[in-house]
């Protein structure tokens, strides 16, 4: 299956500390689960060991949610998370 970025997810990846290739990584072999307005969501922590706005962390957390289309996802916004 294709993983495709919509524009508003690619502007969020700098702004939340992600790449392109972790909301791939996430879609294509992380959790997945139910999301509101018939999304689903993609989630995968990733090893850190870095700092993010000031505070050090061990773990990235990304959250990817998307719809199926043409068989593929077209992922529409991404969550980070660090702790």
């Amino acid at each position: 299956m294709t993983v495709r970025l919509h524009s508003h997810a690619l502007e969020r990846l700098a702004e939340r500390g992600a790449t392109e290739a972790e909301v791939v990584a996430a879609v294509e072999g992380g959790e997945h689960f139910a999301a509101k307005f018939g999304r689903t969501g993609f989630r995968r922590n990733f090893r850190f060991d870095g700092v993010w706005r000031g505070h050090r962390y061990a773990t990235k957390q990304v959250e990817a949610y998307a719809v199926e289309e043409a068989g593929g996802w077209l992922v529409i916004t991404v969550v980070v998370k660090y702790f």
